[in-house]
């Protein structure tokens, strides 16, 4: 079978060149813009310039598997193989490229690249399959059409493209589609407002006069309380607590969390409007933006979720301290311009060169380590930058720590995170408890609650507090 190929490729050219269609004419403009990655760099800020975030996220793992294929393509593969071009006299003269490349020809780096890029974004927006598959089966048409390649040069490419774009994600793994799950339950519906106080923090990200009067024109019965600049939040959502029947904040992580801890205590259900800048846990609600959370208050669509408690403070996503802390703030500065993961990955190396591990008592152990991560619920993925979590109401720690006692082990933990391998590494832990208690021996211990940079006392116990709280979020 493998001898038949050379022949079956020269006689797909020569059916090609006899071929005298409009539709083939218009494959060679594409090739060209396909050149040099041009077209996928277009086709990247296209889709960066939307602002949807999970259209950045497929540009962007598009763009990271066409370097990969490219480079596997070019630099390996080509020099390994050497095949030479097809002969110039089976590709008519007009739909010959105007220059000819110099170099080998299996496999086809236009079609891994297309491959690539269409296999990246594919699997993080699979909306965007067809269309952007399409156009990379386009280019690597436009390859065999022009005589630049043969037939299985591009077949070749495009296999090779297609595993670079899924071996992103073994170091990139895919955010799960979806709000977390949780249970739902009956709460009290508000069609207009009636018995909820809204606290709009004023110092959070996109609280705004737009907010406040979109608020009071489709909850015209519902309190809208407006602190000044240096109040206690603390305070002013206890008092609102004691005097509606619903509790509402309009703030980031951190106010949500002090909302949620308020809301707990008083047993009344909360109503979380998304006005921070990364809106974590709105997220995982599946509370987008301000009108799905208007619209759950006014149904009275709600679920019974979990809390995760250090002694009396309370997070409703992660506590972490030691290398974590920084890097969450590192990749939160970055992010925007470089994107999650590999935000991530140079915070890593970063910190990494100029932090020093911890020693903790961990379960009466005494340990020098990195970081001690804990979530609120099991995250995924496995490694050391948990993006996600499947369910709200799991009743479990999702404990992470990174050992700094191993061999090696600040250039291990580097190494695995920029291969993708550290939930398989040596100084690497993880697992799901119920409670966790963590003591400092000099005395000082500092933990990140909900991105909040906190002093706590220096032997602390971690623990769960199943279905502690009401919260509204869309059916």
């Amino acid at each position: 079978m493998w001898r038949r190929l050379p022949a079956a490729d020269r006689w797909v050219l020569r059916r090609l060149g006899a071929a005298d269609t409009r539709a083939l004419s218009v494959l060679p403009p594409l090739g060209r813009a396909a050149n040099y990655g041009r077209l996928w760099w277009g086709v990247s800020a296209a889709l960066a310039a939307t602002g949807n975030r999970r259209a950045r996220r497929a540009g962007l793992r598009g763009m990271i598997a066409l370097g990969v294929a490219s480079f596997a393509a070019n630099v390996v593969s080509k020099q390994a193989v050497r095949r030479p071009r097809p002969p110039l006299e089976l590709t008519p003269v007009g739909r010959r490229l105007r220059r000819i490349p110099v170099t080998t020809s299996f496999p086809s780096g236009h079609s891994a690249s297309a491959a690539a890029f269409a296999t990246g974004v594919a699997l993080e927006w699979p909306l965007l399959a067809v269309p952007v598959g399409l156009l990379a089966a386009g280019v690597g048409a436009s390859r065999v059409v022009t005589g630049a390649h043969y037939p299985t040069d591009v077949l070749a490419g495009f296999a090779l493209g297609a595993g670079a774009g899924a071996l992103t994600m073994w170091w990139w793994p895919r955010t799960p589609a979806g709000p977390a799950d949780a249970a739902l339950v009956a709460a009290p519906a508000a069609p207009t407002g009636e018995g909820v106080i809204v606290v709009v923090n004023s110092a959070a990200g996109s609280t705004n006069g737009d907010l406040v009067d979109l608020l009071r024109r489709r909850l015209p019965d519902a309190e809208i309380v407006q602190p000044e600049d240096g109040a206690d939040l603390a305070k002013v959502l206890a008092e609102a607590a004691e005097r509606g029947r619903v509790l509402g904040v309009a703030g980031g992580d951190g106010s949500i969390n002090i909302a949620a801890k308020t809301a707990a205590e008083h047993d009344v259900p909360l109503f979380v409007i998304p006005a921070g800048t990364l809106n974590h846990f709105a997220r995982d609600l599946g509370v987008e933006n301000v009108e799905e959370a208007i619209s759950a208050v006014q149904a009275g669509a709600a679920s019974r979720i979990d809390l995760g408690c250090v002694d009396e403070h309370v997070f409703v996503n992660t506590c972490s301290t030691g290398v974590y802390t920084e890097l969450v703030r590192y990749r939160e500065k970055w992010e925007k311009r470089l994107g999650k993961w590999p935000a991530v990955l140079v915070g890593l190396v970063h910190l990494l060169r100029r932090t020093q591990p911890q020693n903790l008592v961990i379960d009466g152990r005494r340990r020098r380590v990195w970081m001690v991560f804990a979530g609120n619920g099991q995250y995924l993925p496995l490694g050391f930058a948990p993006t996600a979590r499947p369910r709200l109401d799991d009743g479990l720690l999702d404990v992470r720590i990174v050992d700094a006692e191993r061999p090696f082990a600040r250039t291990r933990v580097a190494l695995a995170v920029l291969l993708g391998t550290l939930r398989w590494s040596g100084p690497y832990e993880g697992t799901a408890v119920r409670e966790l208690e963590i003591t400092a021996p000099d005395g000082l211990l500092y933990l990140t609650l909900d991105g909040e940079f906190t002093s706590v006392d220096p032997a602390v116990r971690i623990t769960k507090q199943p279905h502690a709280l009401t919260v509204y979020r869309p059916r």
